[in-house]
């Protein structure tokens, strides 16, 4: 458990280190870079590239290089967007946004793997439920992972120099490369003669090839809402109440709040998953972030009304937390035995999710935002119950973590 745990930290702690570099960049691009939409622009191709990427790298890299080398190889592509941002024009943002979302793919479906890989690996051990442990460690990660957002936007807010945005990055490629260890396990042997025996192509588009399992395709609207939410918050939210109502100044302390409540509850929700269920959590983020849908088109805000402007991100932050812990713990539980495939299908929507939020930003007013998020959430919400539903009929009164032997159908998955 201790040598599980610390590789756990040390990945945890190097996206930490990674995203407070990355996370106050990426928040201020529209408002540094503002002539002729070169902010904008380099998030719509950071996003672009980042849907291509999801389509073919992830299961490539991991099999030849395997997750630990993945990881930093793709964190070094995010300093190289770092760099961009020191001498900001369309000829380095550009190029290095493109370079940004070619890595970000990699990077997180190696992290999901990793981790799921180890959560199965100490439960086997242990004698305890996959599912737990899966879970608690993504809580572990996100605890630590989501406070970079703490880090970054204080860090933007009081309006330090970038270099300690290049060096935190430069610290996290030697934190993961030197202390995070290789995956060494049983199972992960198990896992490498899996991925070496379809040919070159077979792996190529295992990506798509995950698609034919039925599940995937149901979580397809509920993985989209992850970047549909996360970037009405980070987008229409700051803009058009924040923004608007307070000044700028105040959206980096504003996205603190988010962050600290979506850090602390990260740890929570992991934890008190294996006593709740995820259903049980399911719900209580639908409910919240209905809640606050429904509130945000009634509220006319209005700069005496301080608290309310941060009692939103709060709220956001704990569905977040949710919908961020749970989701991907959900992938590594449903495809155990295609992680890198499922973990690439997680990327591939939720960046879908983050262009379509962009790219209606500045067509459409914000009420009708948030009703076609609402549509979103609604539709998430059925698919999911359909894929439980399908979990239950296919092995009844079976707890759907200790299901090893019909977890996936022959093909090949990925990740988030």
């Amino acid at each position: 458990m201790e040598r599980n745990l610390k590789n756990v930290l040390v990945i945890s702690f190097g996206f930490l280190l990674l995203f407070t570099a990355y996370g106050g960049l990426q928040n201020l691009q529209s408002s540094l870079h503002s002539e002729e939409g070169l902010g904008v622009a380099s998030l719509s191709v950071l996003y672009a590239a980042l849907i291509l990427s999801s389509m073919f790298l992830p299961p490539i890299l991991i099999k030849k290089l395997g997750c630990k080398w993945t990881i930093a190889g793709s964190m070094c592509c995010y300093i190289v967007f770092s760099l961009g941002n020191f001498y900001a024009s369309w000829y380095t943002l550009i190029p290095t946004s493109v370079i940004l979302g070619l890595g970000g793919a990699p990077l997180w479906s190696a992290k999901c793997t990793y981790l799921t890989i180890a959560g199965n690996s100490y439960a086997e051990k242990a004698e305890k439920n996959g599912k737990d442990i899966i879970n608690q460690y993504f809580g572990v990660f996100f605890l630590i992972f989501q406070s970079s957002g703490i880090w970054g936007n204080l860090i933007s807010s009081l309006i330090f120099s970038q270099a300690s945005t290049k060096a935190s990055g430069v610290l996290a490629v030697l934190l993961i490369a030197i202390f995070l260890d290789e995956i060494k396990s049983d199972q992960a042997e198990t896992e490498k003669e899996i991925l070496e025996t379809p040919s070159f192509w077979s792996t190529f588009l295992a990506t798509f090839q995950h698609l034919k399992d039925k599940r995937q395709c149901l979580l397809i609207p509920l993985t989209m809402y992850s970047g549909f939410e996360q970037g009405f918050l980070s987008g229409d939210y700051t803009k058009t109440y924040v923004t608007c109502a307070l000044g700028i100044h105040y959206v980096g302390y504003v996205m603190i709040c988010f962050s600290a409540v979506n850090s602390l509850c990260s740890l929570l929700f992991g934890k008190i998953s294996q006593f709740t269920g995820r259903k049980l959590l399911f719900a209580l983020a639908t409910v919240t972030n209905t809640t606050c849908i429904i509130a945000l088109l009634l509220w006319k805000p209005h700069p005496k009304q301080l608290a309310v402007f941060f009692i939103f991100p709060a709220l956001w932050g704990l569905s977040d937390a949710i919908w961020q812990t749970q989701t991907n713990g959900l992938y590594g539980i449903l495809f155990e035995k295609h992680k890198e495939a499922a973990f690439a299908n997680y990327r591939l929507w939720e960046s879908f999710g983050f262009v379509i939020a962009f790219g209606y930003s500045t067509k459409l007013q914000v009420y009708i935002k948030l009703y076609i998020l609402l549509s979103v959430l609604v539709l998430s919400m059925v698919t999911y119950g359909a894929v439980e539903y399908l979990e239950a009929k296919s092995s009844p009164g079976t707890p759907t973590a200790t299901k090893k032997e019909n977890v996936e159908p022959p093909t090949q998955e990925s990740n988030m």
